[in-house]
């Protein structure tokens, strides 16, 4: 409701939002509802279901906690929906631009700036671990592929998708760093 009526219809309906409506749904759902919103269920062998409340991958690896960024491409972390299994947002994003759905121009860009972005100001040195986990940790991958190609939102000339994929890559490191 959120996201058709505020972020889609008072700002002019289709093609005139100011923002991905999805994202905004999404950003309106964690700051109302942050505990449901971040706490996960585990099933068990035996069929029954555990909930817990965990730190981000990001978070722990600030902590100075040893995350394996291979469980987090591969999904085998708890998280948000678009938050763990990296490899299933890679194909989704691939898919699409094989199928000449999006352009790999904004999300290339993107997730290639934040990977330097890391490198250089991360503070952990050349720390590919440290720089996979902000690639495939938290909704980076979801947002690379699915949130800045909204076509409503993102530009249109490959120079100008090139220069809002820097500046997603740049903020989003700012942001997390």
């Amino acid at each position: 409701i959120f996201a058709i009526i505020v972020v889609k219809q008072l700002f002019g309906g289709l093609g005139q939002n100011f923002m991905n409506p999805a994202l905004g749904g999404r950003c309106f759902l964690v700051l109302s509802y942050a505990l449901p919103m971040t706490t996960f269920t585990y099933s068990s062998a035996m069929g029954s279901f555990d909930a817990a409340t965990m730190a981000t991958p990001l978070a722990m690896v600030k902590a100075g906690e040893t995350v394996n960024w291979l469980d987090l491409f591969l999904g085998f972390h708890a998280g948000t929906i678009g938050e763990t299994c990296a490899v299933a947002i890679l194909a989704g994003g691939l898919f699409l631009i094989w199928k000449k759905v999006i352009s790999p121009i904004i999300p290339f860009a993107y997730l290639g700036t934040l990977a330097i972005f890391v490198l250089l100001f991360g503070g952990h040195g050349f720390d590919l671990n440290f720089m996979l986990c902000h690639i495939f940790g938290g909704g980076v991958m979801l947002g690379a592929f699915f949130m800045a190609t909204d076509y409503v939102t993102s530009p249109i000339t490959d120079l100008g998708k090139l220069i809002f994929g820097i500046i997603l890559g740049v903020l989003t490191g700012v942001f997390r760093i």
